[in-house]
């Protein structure tokens, strides 16, 4: 695999980069992103370059977090839906007893329990 520099623009600055032929493609579409996300955050006040970048890195982060999420639910809906069963049992043993609860409850001299 060979490597050759390719020369890219993020913020009005140019950074040099390693890539190989196969992966400049992805490269450059990824510097496209960054960088519109940084225009993005320098046009609307921010003036300091470091701070934009954080921003970005935590905003794709993010992103590339949610993608793997819906990632895993889409490759695995069973995962999930076990997930979401047993979370539903557990609010309807939760639920049983507090109406449980409820009905041996009353107030002091009232004939009838606190819940009607």
């Amino acid at each position: 695999m060979s490597q050759h520099r390719i020369e890219l623009t993020l913020a009005g600055q140019k950074f040099a980069f390693a890539t190989s032929p196969e992966h400049e493609t992805s490269l450059r579409a990824a510097a496209a992103l960054v960088d519109e996300q940084l225009e993005s955050l320098l046009t609307g006040g921010n003036r300091s370059i470091e701070r934009a970048a954080i921003m970005t890195a935590i905003k794709l982060a993010g992103d590339l977090q949610a993608a793997k999420m819906n990632l895993s639910v889409t490759e695995n809906p069973g995962a999930s839906l076990d997930q979401v069963s047993a979370l539903q049992a557990q609010v309807d043993a939760i639920e049983a007893s507090v109406d449980a609860a409820l009905k041996t409850l009353s107030l002091p001299g009232a004939p009838r329990p606190i819940v009607p």
